[in-house]
């Protein structure tokens, strides 16, 4: 991920399962709503999404199907699962217990 900020293991998955929480997308559409989403501060590159794609799946969190795009190509959408909605909400709660705790560090005074 040139020029991205690092990203902690599992935050892609997030990242993803947000995203498609919003409707179901094809791949190259998640990848770029991440980025709008982001301000244009991530970028995730194809050879780090389809694998977490693929992952998702697996587990049962997200459903692709083949569906025709907007420009007329056949492409796999996925869509967010009722078990990948309650994955979701559990790591958005861990996200935001995680992310208050390093903000208590990161910007609170010394000691």
């Amino acid at each position: 991920m040139k020029g991205n900020p690092e990203m902690m293991p599992g935050t892609l998955d997030l990242l993803v399962l947000r995203t498609l929480a919003l409707e179901p997308q094809h791949g190259w559409a998640v990848a770029r709503r991440i980025q709008q989403m982001s301000g244009a501060a991530l970028h995730i590159p194809q050879g780090s999404l389809y694998p977490a794609l693929y992952r998702l799946e697996r587990r049962g969190w997200i459903k692709g199907e083949w569906r025709e795009s907007e420009t007329g190509r056949q492409a796999r959408f996925y869509t967010l699962t009722g078990a990948g909605r309650r994955h979701l909400e559990r790591e958005r709660e861990q996200w935001r217990r995680f992310s208050a705790a390093v903000n208590l560090i990161v910007e609170g005074g010394e000691a």
